[in-house]
C-alpha cells in the first residue's frame, strides 16, 4: 500500500475534452494512488460531477465544447464559487494571463494553473496537484513570468529588492522555502530572511504562513 493510500486517497474530477489526454490522467493518477471519482468531456458534466462527488481538487481544461474558448475558465470560477473547499488546476496548451487573471481573482488560495506539457513531468504534476488540494499555489513557471511581466507595479512592490523578487516569483510558481534556496543556491536560512522581508514590506500581518505565502503571490501576479 502506498504512503498517499494508507493516508487516504486525495479525490480528483477530472474535465478535459480530448479523450486520449482524459484516459491518460485518469490512469497516472490512479496508478499513483489518487481517486479519481470522475472524467467528463465538458464544463456542465464538471459542475455537475463536483457537486455530486465534492472532490478535493479539479482538473480543468480551459478550452471546451461547444465554442472551446472559455468554457471550463467559466466553470472553473464558478466552482471557486459554489464549492470554494475545492481546489482547482486549470491547464492549457497555451499561455493565456487573462484566463489566469480571472482565476486568481476569485479567491486566493487553492488554485493553479499548468501547461499542458507539465503533465509529461509526472512528479511535477502531482506535486502541483497535491499543492492546490492543500489551499496553495501552483502556477507554471511561463504563467508566473508573464503574469508579472503585465503587472502594474505598486508602491510596496517597488520597494522589493531584485533577490525578493526573485523569492517572491519563485513563491507564485508554489515552491517552498527549501526548493526557492536549491535554485537560488542560497541557504534555507537566508529565504527565509527574504521571504520575511517581503511579507513586511508587503504588509501581510503575521498568520499561517500558507495564506501569507498565497496573498503575496496574488499582490505580486493582479493588475
Amino acid at each position: 500500500m502506498s504512503v498517499r493510500a494508507s493516508m487516504g486517497a486525495m479525490r480528483v474530477v477530472i474535465a478535459e475534452d480530448a479523450a486520449v489526454l482524459r484516459e491518460l490522467l485518469v490512469q497516472m493518477l490512479e496508478d499513483r494512488g489518487y481517486e479519481v471519482c470522475a472524467a467528463v468531456p465538458d464544463a456542465g458534466a464538471l459542475r455537475a460531477a463536483v457537486a455530486e462527488h465534492r472532490p478535493d481538487v479539479a482538473i480543468v481544461d480551459i478550452r471546451m465544447p461547444p465554442t472551446h474558448t472559455d468554457e471550463g475558465l467559466r466553470a472553473a470560477i464558478a466552482l471557486r464559487s459554489e464549492h470554494p473547499d475545492t481546489g482547482v488546476l486549470l491547464f492549457s496548451q497555451y499561455v493565456e494571463t487573462k484566463y489566469a487573471t480571472e482565476l486568481l481573482a476569485g479567491g486566493s488560495a487553492g488554485v493553479g494553473y499548468l501547461l499542458k506539457d507539465r503533465v509529461a513531468n509526472i512528479a511535477e504534476f502531482t506535486s502541483a496537484l497535491d499543492r492546490v488540494a492543500a489551499g496553495g499555489t501552483a502556477l507554471d513557471p511561463e504563467v508566473v513570468t508573464q503574469l508579472a511581466g503585465a503587472s502594474r507595479r505598486t508602491d510596496d512592490l517597488a520597494t522589493l529588492t531584485p533577490r525578493e523578487r526573485e523569492v517572491l516569483s519563485l513563491m507564485a510558481e508554489g515552491r517552498s522555502n527549501a526548493a526557492i534556496a536549491a535554485e537560488l543556491y542560497v541557504s534555507a536560512g537566508t529565504v527565509e530572511k527574504h521571504v520575511a522581508s517581503l511579507f513586511g514590506k508587503l504588509g501581510l500581518p503575521a498568520s499561517e504562513d500558507l495564506n501569507r505565502r498565497v496573498l503575496a503571490v496574488l499582490r505580486f501576479l493582479k493588475d
